[in-house]
């Protein structure tokens, strides 16, 4: 199979992460599942991370198997799933959600549901709805030639994982067709918050480091500020799922995007109360 090229004409995610803020902090991505606890909910929730100061969003798409994911997310899917929510129902609702908020926005699914919508499709909808890319998070390197050409041809990113357990082959593999930045998971396992900062990122960051001038954004099992800005001094970026998920999941019903937008201001500025 021809191997596909490595980058894009212009890449709007890889700029807005090269950019530090006002205090030269390094960059938060936060990711939520879209349909919990609805679609509506969802654009009102995204106006939400995004006026609490999250600099990307990775918008979830439910899956029936998550199989990389914990229980907090796997209990957000079930939740969007039995509300109907669907790809095609996504990207119908997107182009309106993009327009609403400033931070670039990739999806977050399994290859499964994309494979089945049509690679082409997906890419051309995609773009077409504002979205700056995606994250196929069970699609390895080696299989990806066919998914990262349709993206290309829309001008759209391609983020890849790269793990403590991926050889060096593997992450020149993710390197040469990653664009936008790479994501590096600090832990195996699935997502989920964690009380402490793992110990395998920095040499992780480090291999990685060889490979690519990309972007790093460092995720799973960050969930409080200290975490994050640990994760933030070693990479460009980094990454809250589940905590965010089971903010959600637990205030939403009760405090509204209010309540959603303190706790990201939290999460972002450190200070003051999750909840205050």
């Amino acid at each position: 199979m021809t191997r596909v090229m490595s980058t894009i004409s212009t890449s709007r995610i890889e700029s807005v992460l090269r950019e530090k803020d006002a205090q030269g902090t390094n960059k938060l991505i936060l990711y939520l599942t879209a349909g919990d606890p609805s679609l509506e909910d969802t654009g009102k929730l995204l106006v939400a991370l995004d006026r609490g100061g999250a600099d990307l969003i990775e918008l979830g798409v439910p899956f029936s198997d998550p199989m990389a994911d914990g229980v907090v997310i796997q209990r957000a899917s079930e939740r969007a799933l039995r509300g109907g929510t669907t790809l095609a129902a996504i990207l119908e609702r997107l182009p309106a959600w993009r327009a609403a908020i400033r931070a670039p926005v990739i999806l977050f699914t399994y290859y499964n549901p994309v494979l089945q919508y049509g690679l082409e499709r997906f890419a051309r909808e995609l773009a077409q709805a504002g979205a700056e890319g995606a994250l196929l998070v069970d699609l390895s390197p080696e299989e990806a030639d066919d998914y990262v050409r349709a993206m290309r041809a829309e001008n759209l990113d391609t983020i890849f994982l790269a793990s403590p357990t991926s050889t060096d082959g593997r992450l020149a593999r993710i390197a040469q067709l990653s664009t936008g930045f790479v994501y590096l998971i600090s832990r195996a396992g699935v997502t989920g918050e964690r009380l402490n900062f793992s110990e395998a990122i920095p040499p992780l960051v480090e291999r990685v480091r060889r490979f690519t001038a990309l972007p790093l954004a460092v995720g799973f099992g960050l969930s409080n500020p200290d975490q994050i800005r640990q994760a933030q001094l070693l990479a460009d970026a980094a990454v809250v799922g589940s905590a965010l998920v089971r903010a959600v999941e637990e205030r939403y019903a009760a405090e509204r995007e209010e309540g959603i937008e303190r706790f990201v201001r939290w999460l972002k500025s450190g200070t003051g109360s999750r909840f205050a």
